[in-house]
Parts: structure tokens; C-alpha cells; sequence
């Protein structure tokens, strides 16, 4: 049965992959990929907006870098693309404001043509808007268009939350059109945003490799993982990995993501500790299962092609196949309360998938207060243990 399960979980990863990803978005299995990463920023002005005079002088100097529309204005201030692309970004972005596309605070990802090696590349764009004076409360809003350019659409989209909260954290820092701050703080944040917003999966894989599957099962399990002995974005890596790699938020049921948190935090296991001051690393107080070792080598492949999006694609398939079959187990247990036959098939499909300490502490939790389910879980709990134990 567990030969059939492998085979089952190779061919999921293998479709997945194909669906989400075509041969030029991940280069193949064959090779690493070569990725080039771009950054603009636009002020955007609406017309109806009043400007002081020096507004007025710096916006007169960059008129050769500025596209206008009736309703609003579009100035270039600081972009790492060829001279020859920005201006097709800035029509295509200009289009894309005058049909309403960009939503204040709310990133866009589309794939852009432009006269890049590239050709077409993938395009998160979003309009931060400043506040409106209180004076002009009708007046248009001006902000600024963040774009940053790499990869594929496809692949952009698996990274859309991280692009937004790292586009917001930009905010504090465009206070006026000329930005004084351009060369200290600005420009060098947007050069960050491909390894600060997508490569982070990537940087935790490199650092724990096939130790891995211990952070992966602390993920589901709730397990909180310590990092010693690093700097402060190793830290910040591992949490957003576990973060990226958990459950919570997905399940059907909120409480049960509470219910489970609070049961994790009465149990006596151990913080998950990552101690950085040698190479490789050691992890202690360390977990797995048969589920989350099968998923390593699917993480190393796409490590050492160095692809952050397929990364991102195998760990959201990892959730994906996690959450089938904790649908399947509650589906089993619905059955088993009625059916000695349907408690036969559980305790195989236990035995089978390989995460079934994983899915029973789930289960706990959301069938708490439902007793004959919690007779269930019990008796499977035993037979777990068994099998353990034999």
C-alpha cells in the first residue's frame, strides 16, 4: 500500500508542475535558472490635484520622462530597466490607470511585453495612493506605481502576498515627488524586493536541506521553531517559512486552528530549535513523518535549479495534499461511527498516507466536542500506536 501512496504523490507533484508551470517558466529540471529582476517607480499625479511651485519645477525638468492623460499624469523617478523599456512600461502601465485597472493599495500581476532578453516577463504593479489633504477632499489623489518585474505572471502570483506587504513597507519613505531619500533609502529597498520577497523559501531550504521535513511537520503540527545563534534574517526566513508552510487560515473551520494551537501549547513537546552556530546547522527536538520525508527531495531538485517559484509551487502542494487528506480522514470517521468496515478502512488509510499523527491531532481538535467521534479517534489513536510500537 505505501508503494502505491509514493507512486500516487510523485505523479500529483509531477502534474501540478505542468499544470502551473510551462518548460520556459522553470527551465526544466535540466538546468538553473538565470533570472533578471527589474524595479520602477512612477509619481502619479491626478490633474485635478493642486501642486506648489517647486512641485511644479521638478515635474517641468522630467517633462521628457512623463506620459499624461486627461485625468492623470504619469513621471518616471528611478527605474533599473533599459533605457529602451521603461517607456513601453509606462505606456502600458498609463493604459492600464486609465481604464481603472489599479486599485489604490492593491497589486496587479499581468505578463508584459517589452524590449527585454526576456521578451515577455511577469509585472506586479501597485498604486499607492498619499492621503488627501482635508482642504481637497474631492480633489484627485496622487501617489506613486511600484512595479517590479521577473520571472514569469505565473510564478509572481505565487508570491502576491509577500509583493503586497513589501510594497506597503515603502510607504513612510515617499513623502515627496523629489525624494531626497531616492538614493539612500528608496532605490536600494526596491533593488531588495526579488530576495526579500521571493527568495526566502529558497534561503531556508539551502540552510536545513533534507532537514527540511522537520520544519515542514512542525508546520502542520503547530510546532513553534526557535532559531539561535543567526542574524535576524535567517529569523525572519524561517518564520515566514513556517507561516508559508502551515495550515492556518485554510481550514474550514477557524476553531479548529484555535482548538489545535491550544492543545499543541498544553502538550509537552518541545520547540523545534535551529542552532546556526555551526555548518549545517543542528535541529533539535526534531519530528517527522513518512509524508513530509517524501516531499524532500522534491524541495532539494528545485533548490538546486535554484527556483523560487517552483519551491513555492511544491509547498503549496504540500498544503494541498495535507488538506485532502484531512478531508479524507474526517469523511472515514463520519463513516466509522456507523460502520465497523468503514473503521477497518480508516486504520489503513492511517497506515497508508504516513501522516497520520498529524491528522489525528487535527481531527482531535475539531471533533472535540462531538463524543462518538471522539471514540473514533481514540481507537485509531491506539491503533497508531501499535503500529508504532510493532
Amino acid at each position: 500500500m505505501f508503494s502505491s501512496q509514493t507512486s500516487s504523490f510523485q505523479d500529483s507533484i509531477d502534474v501540478e508542475e505542468r499544470d502551473e508551470f510551462d518548460s520556459e517558466d522553470i527551465a526544466g529540471y535540466s538546468q538553473k535558472i538565470q533570472l533578471n529582476c527589474y524595479y520602477t517607480i512612477y509619481l502619479y499625479q491626478g490633474t485635478r490635484s493642486e501642486a506648489c511651485g517647486e512641485n511644479v519645477a521638478w515635474n517641468q525638468r522630467r517633462a521628457d520622462s512623463t506620459t499624461s492623460h486627461d485625468d492623470f499624469s504619469l513621471t518616471l523617478i528611478d527605474s533599473s530597466l533599459p533605457s529602451e523599456a521603461e517607456p513601453e512600461l509606462r505606456t502600458y502601465i498609463s493604459r492600464r490607470l486609465s481604464k481603472g485597472a489599479l486599485l489604490g493599495g492593491m497589486g496587479n500581476i499581468a505578463t508584459v511585453e517589452l524590449s527585454l532578453p526576456e521578451q515577455a516577463i511577469g509585472c506586479y504593479c501597485c498604486l499607492l495612493e498619499q492621503e488627501r489633504s482635508p482642504d481637497q477632499p474631492d480633489a484627485d489623489g496622487n501617489g506613486y506605481v511600484i512595479c517590479f518585474m521577473g520571472g514569469s505572471e505565473k510564478g509572481l502570483n505565487l508570491f502576491r502576498l509577500e509583493l503586497d506587504k513589501y510594497v506597503q513597507g515603502l510607504h513612510s519613505s515617499l513623502q515627496t515627488p523629489e525624494l531626497q531619500n531616492l538614493e539612500t533609502e528608496v532605490r536600494p529597498y526596491l533593488s531588495r524586493w526579488y530576495e526579500e520577497s521571493v527568495m526566502h523559501i529558497y534561503r531556508v531550504v539551502q540552510l536545513v536541506q533534507s532537514n527540511i521535513s522537520f520544519l515542514l511537520h512542525a508546520a502542520l503540527s503547530h510546532t513553534h521553531v526557535e532559531v539561535t545563534n543567526a542574524d535576524e534574517r535567517t529569523k525572519a526566513d524561517v518564520s515566514r517559512f513556517i507561516k508559508a508552510a502551515s495550515l492556518q487560515g485554510l481550514s474550514q473551520q477557524d476553531t479548529t486552528t484555535a482548538s489545535l494551537c491550544k492543545a499543541m501549547s498544553e502538550d509537552t513537546q518541545s520547540d523545534v530549535v535551529i542552532d546556526c552556530s555551526s555548518s549545517p546547522p543542528t535541529l533539535t527536538n526534531t519530528v517527522s513523518n513518512r509524508f513530509c520525508d517524501g516531499w524532500i527531495q522534491a524541495f532539494l531538485n528545485a533548490a538546486e535549479r535554484c527556483n523560487p517559484f517552483l519551491l513555492r509551487q511544491i509547498l503549496e502542494n504540500f498544503k494541498l495534499k495535507a488538506i485532502q487528506d484531512m478531508n479524507s480522514l474526517k469523511r472515514f470517521v463520519r463513516q466509522a461511527e456507523m460502520s465497523h468496515y468503514a473503521l477497518f478502512r480508516c486504520c489503513q488509510f492511517l497506515q497508508g498516507c504516513g501522516n497520520g499523527d498529524v491528522l489525528l491531532q487535527n481531527a482531535r481538535a475539531e471533533h472535540s466536542d462531538l463524543p462518538e467521534a471522539c471514540n473514533i479517534i481514540a481507537v485509531l489513536d491506539e491503533f497508531l500506536g501499535e503500529q508504532a510500537q510493532a
